[in-house]
């Protein structure tokens, strides 16, 4: 299990990306088209693209907190730049071709980490390939709440659905959003 894929609903100018909250948060961020006062500008948000990642993570919409998915799309341009200037959240030193000392000290100063954890199946078992999460704090969480976003979806309905059918045994690998690999550009 060591490659790793970024799996997206994206086009020519967007990508999506998924997150989970309580209803204060969630409701106030599609009113707006942008995250408001209850959400927390000082502490770090995780934006998730693979949609079946988020369903592990948030149970489905059933943990507490996470009651609510929001189907974020953000500038394409901008995930890109995301990317670029993001620091691996585990240390390596095969990957980051870095002393243990310089890695701390980047992680310390950037405000973009990424995580790469195994990709999740419909019934959340591990799958050969790693899925990328994206911890935004400091100005990065700033620009993606002020300047990425373009759109934001409430998508709860549908994966209650989703889920519902889950349950009663039916396939709804059909009805998941379409996933392609996503390629960066440089």
């Amino acid at each position: 299990m060591n490659y790793k894929e970024i799996r997206a609903v994206y086009n020519q100018n967007t990508i999506r990306v998924y997150q989970a909250y309580h209803s204060k948060i969630a409701k106030e961020a599609v009113q707006l088209g942008t995250f408001g006062k209850n959400f927390k500008l000082t502490r770090m948000t995780w934006i998730k693209p693979s949609f079946l990642w988020m369903m592990y993570r948030c149970g489905w919409g059933l943990k507490q907190n996470q009651e609510h998915i929001l189907a974020i799309d953000i500038k394409r341009q901008a995930f890109d730049e995301i990317l670029k200037n993001a620091i691996v959240s585990s240390y390596s030193a095969i990957e980051n071709n870095l002393s243990y000392q310089e890695w701390q000290e980047q992680v310390k100063n950037s405000d973009i980490r990424v995580q790469w954890d195994p990709e999740r199946d419909i019934y959340g078992n591990a799958l050969n390939y790693r899925s990328i999460q994206i911890g935004l704090r400091g100005q990065a969480v700033k620009n993606y709440v002020q300047n990425w976003i373009v759109n934001i979806q409430d998508i709860t309905e549908f994966v209650i659905d989703l889920r519902n059918k889950k349950q009663n045994g039916l396939n709804i690998g059909d009805l998941l959003p379409q996933e392609k690999i996503y390629f960066p550009e440089t």
